[in-house]
């Protein structure tokens, strides 16, 4: 669960560039920023719905719940929630400094700082919850690891969702006739430079990266700190992005082995159809309607909760759990996808 929930911002932080990248190759006008924050807060709204609706059902069902996770009053989805506005804020900080991961390390380490020159993280584990803030300090502070997270995710999706160009071919009669106009052959090679692109590279550069920076906040030659997803320290933030980058090395070297004409591709309608081709129906499925199928799963594990002692049961029973648990998020995803039913939250 630790790394699960760290692993579902980061995702969406890669995803979140998409339309940023659309933009940029289509030539489009950037937004404004009251466009971002409008737009930001609009994708917040549901997410807070869900937030005091998980609350009230919480309360008023009496289900358990451990207040040294989020605190009394806060869940993930508040957390998801305020993502957005803040994202949106740090986007116009994106031009002073170029690079999201860059970005969201400086913001975690002032906070991480914190727990060594004052006593945040004593208040953090033992202060009386006596106002709103002490109630639900744990998401509070926590939220500045997770928004973190979704910037080092945001940067990754920046150099990994762009279309691979090899650097020796053009990738369009554009290229030709812009450097024909700007100097012949030897600007025909710096315009195929400058847009020269392998995520290959890229992910094996930050996965080593984020690999290193872990290994160095918890190993014994470096300041040998602790990974707490209640704290969502710098570690913890390191740890994170270092396994997503890894799986999505690792991805893409299996992707790149079994469809290697996928990457081969110079226009987006033969990129859509090799992608299509390319993708397991179960994952496209649930990334279709990836928030829709994880409130299902809430729902469905506060059902089991309140009916099954878990506690208790044995190996058997929790096995017919699991799956069921599995087949039933599997069929309702790829029935949405087959009905062709986008939910967007």
């Amino acid at each position: 669960m630790d790394l699960g929930v760290g692993s579902f911002v980061f995702g969406a932080g890669v995803v979140s560039v998409r339309q940023q990248l659309k933009d940029a190759e289509d030539g489009a006008v950037r937004s404004t920023f009251l466009q971002r924050m409008n737009t930001a807060i609009m994708h917040s709204l549901p997410l807070l719905a869900l937030g005091f609706i998980r609350l009230q059902a919480v309360k008023g069902l009496d289900y358990q719940e451990h207040v040294t996770e989020y605190g009394v009053h806060w869940n993930f989805f508040f957390t998801l929630g305020l993502l957005p506005p803040f994202v949106a804020i740090f986007q116009a900080l994106f031009r002073l400094v170029p690079s999201y991961a860059i970005l969201g390390f400086l913001i975690c380490l002032p906070y991480e700082m914190s727990f060594w020159y004052s006593d945040t993280g004593h208040y953090i584990f033992a202060a009386p919850r006596t106002d709103f803030f002490s109630s639900n300090r744990e998401g509070i502070y926590s939220f500045i690891g997770y928004l973190a997270i979704f910037l080092a995710g945001q940067g990754i999706g920046m150099e990994v969702l762009r279309r691979d160009v090899d650097a020796l071919t053009p990738i369009s009669e554009n290229d030709e006739w812009v450097a024909s106009m700007l100097g012949g052959e030897e600007s025909l090679n710096e315009v195929r430079q400058q847009r020269a692109h392998n995520s290959l590279l890229k992910l094996a550069k930050w996965s080593a990266i984020w690999i290193a920076m872990y290994v160095l906040l918890t190993g014994p030659y470096g300041p040998h700190l602790t990974v707490s997803r209640r704290l969502a320290n710098l570690p913890y933030v390191a740890w994170v992005a270092a396994f997503n980058t890894s799986q999505l090395l690792l991805f893409r070297l299996i992707e790149g082995f079994t469809f290697p004409n996928l990457y081969k591709a110079r226009d987006r309608p033969t990129e859509r159809e090799r992608c299509a081709k390319a993708t397991s129906k179960v994952l496209h499925a649930y990334n279709r309607n990836g928030l829709a199928v994880f409130v299902l799963a809430n729902l469905l594990t506060g059902a089991v909760n309140l009916t099954t002692d878990t506690l208790s049961t044995n190996d058997v029973v929790a096995m017919v759990i699991l799956v069921g648990y599995m087949g039933t998020l599997t069929g309702v995803a790829l029935l949405l996808d087959h009905l062709n039913i986008t939910i967007k939250l």
